[in-house]
This record gives structure tokens, sequence and C-alpha cells, in this order.
């Protein structure tokens, strides 16, 4: 890779120029299997060399712990970079496997105090909503969430795992900057609904899973015989079993153009999300996580690189024939809302 910076985009419209692919940091903290703190701050400070500028994190990710630790990083940047954080997931200090959702007003009030002190930031730059709990009106959340843009706590908001009609009923409270869902070569549900949307709204998309967890660069087959036992991974219904086995066929044709172009899967992975800007008419800026300066080189890369008619069409049949659902529950997923 080059010393030159990856191009920029419009986060949403009238929304700060960005890196046209971020970060997610999730990984840095929890979910991943064991994580090496000082890799992972050289990490951050490679992919702001690389013009990476969106840094995403969450509340959940670690019970807090991942805001906690980029909040040095951040701080440090904090002209130079745009800060996404989220609520709505709730864990229970007593029960690890315990996961709900809560949108209501008192509840998003709490977060975002909480955030903004494990961040040591005064304003956030992008909020979304993590997940939609459906028995509170998406009106009432999104109203709660302008507040805290008046009151100057944060900046744009943003929603994740919604549908297209969702986006506008949100949309017609206030502007919403960006959508975050899952997004890739094996998973295009959100292409029914909201990426239409989202289009026709000059909302920004921003993919997360941009790389199937891992799975779309061929770093494991089997969740359950190759990840470690504190790796989320094993319980994803596409990653074990007979799912596992049937999934990893159908990179061939990934690997087949990675091959060709002299590029690894998941650059190609990476190049086919970034191309759905153009086929869709929309900014989208997807947020591949790693903890390796390496892998964020050769992931900031991929922006650069552009497939072609016949490259993309070997890979437009992969997604329909994916087995297994993206989460063992489906709550967390717009997928059957859509």
């Amino acid at each position: 890779m080059s010393n030159e910076k990856i191009a920029q985009v419009e986060l949403g419209t009238g929304g700060p120029l960005v890196g046209v692919q971020g970060l997610g940091c999730m990984g840095m903290s929890e979910f991943y299997g064991d994580t090496d703190d000082a890799a992972a701050r050289e990490t951050l400070g490679a992919a702001l060399e690389a013009g990476v500028t969106l840094f995403d994190t969450a509340d959940v990710y670690g019970s807090g712990a991942n805001e906690e630790f980029i909040a040095p990083f951040v701080r440090a940047h904090r002209d130079e970079i745009t800060l996404a954080t989220k609520f709505a997931i709730v864990r229970k200090a007593d029960d690890p496997h315990f996961r709900g959702i809560r949108n209501d007003r008192p509840y998003i009030r709490e977060s975002i105090e909480g955030s903004l002190r494990r961040l040591g930031v005064e304003e956030i730059d992008l909020y979304y909503m993590h997940r939609r709990d459906v028995n509170v009106p998406i009106e009432e959340s999104v109203g709660a969430m302008a507040e805290l843009v008046q009151e100057g706590k944060v900046k744009q908001l943003g929603l994740s795992e919604v549908t297209g009609d969702e986006l506008r009923a949100a949309h017609a409270v206030h502007p919403i900057a960006a959508v975050q869902s899952e997004w890739s070569v094996f998973s295009r549900d959100v292409e029914r609904t909201v990426v239409p949307a989202a289009a026709g709204l000059g909302v920004a998309f921003v993919p997360y899973s941009p790389l199937g967890r891992g799975f779309l660069t061929g770093a494991f087959v089997n969740a359950d015989s190759e990840l470690a036992g504190n790796d989320y991974r094993r319980g994803m219904p596409r990653f074990s079993g007979d799912n596992a086995a049937a999934n990893a066929a159908l990179l061939e044709p990934v690997r087949a153009v990675a091959e060709a172009r002299g590029a690894t899967l998941g650059q190609i992975a990476l190049a086919w999300v970034q191309q759905r800007a153009q086929v869709h008419g929309l900014t989208v800026v997807p947020i591949p996580g790693t903890r390796k300066r390496s892998r964020l080189v050769e992931n900031a890369a991929a922006t650069r690189l552009v497939l072609t008619e016949d490259e993309s069409a070997l890979l437009e049949p992969i997604a329909d024939k994916v087995a297994g659902g993206r989460y063992a529950d489906m709550r967390f997923t717009s997928a059957g809302r859509e």
C-alpha cells in the first residue's frame, strides 16, 4: 500500500467528511477471542495514518470497556476523527449470556451520559440506536435522541438494523445521518427496503461485518473446531456444523477473483461492498474490524480496487446460497421485518 490516504466521502447529507472506510473497534475488547491491547493501539494509529477517520464503538462492547480503551486515542486526535458509539443493547453482570434491547427515553438519557463519561469527551459525533425495540415507537426514541443534539451532546444521529419504513419514520422526526447494518457478499437482506430508503433520503450506509466476521477472508472454516472457546462466532449459525462446510464452498468465486487480481479474499469482499455505492446510489462506508496493523493496511488498500462487471457477476449469486441465519436470536436483525 502506498502512503496515499484513502479517499473521503460525506457521511450523510451535510455530514462530516470521513475516510471511505472506517474501523470497527469491537474486537479490540471482546467477542473474538483473547485481545492484545498493544497491537490494538498500534492498529488505531495505523488507521489514522491510512486516512481512516470513522471509529466505531458501542457501550455494549466489553460492557463499556471498549469505549474506555479507545478513549485516550480519541482525545489525542479529537479534531481528526469522527467518533461513533451506540446504545440499546442491555447486558447483566450476573448473566453473561443475557441480551436485552431498550429504546425508552430514560435509558437513552442514562446511556449517553455513560458513554460521554467513559470516552472522556463532551460530544459524540454520531450516536446510533444499536437495535430496535419494536415495543417502543421509533418516533419516540428518535425524539429523545434529537434532544441530545439540541443539548450539544451529540452531533448526528444514526440507526442500526432498521427497515426502510422505520428509517423513513425516524428521518421525519430528525435527520438521520447514517444507517449501520450487516452487508456483505454473504448478507444482502438490507437491499430489500433500507438501502433504497437510505439512497432516497441521502442517508449514508455503514456496513458492519463486511468481511462476514472474518469468514470471507478464509481465516477459518468451522468455528467450533478452529476458534477459541470464548469466541462469539462459535454460537453463530453460519459458522459451525454443516452450514460452515456449505458456506466455505461458496468462497470459491471470491478466491478465483482474488487469485486473478493478485489480491486477498478479504480485499475482494471489501471492494464488492465499496462498489455498492455506485450500484445503489448512496454513500457507503464499511467498518471492517481488526486488531492487527497488517490487516488494517490490507483492508484500506481494498478501497482502491475496482471490480469489473464480469468479476461482480461471479459474486452475485453467493448470498442466496448461504446456509444459516446471521444471528441465533433474530431479534438482533432487521431481516424478519424487511
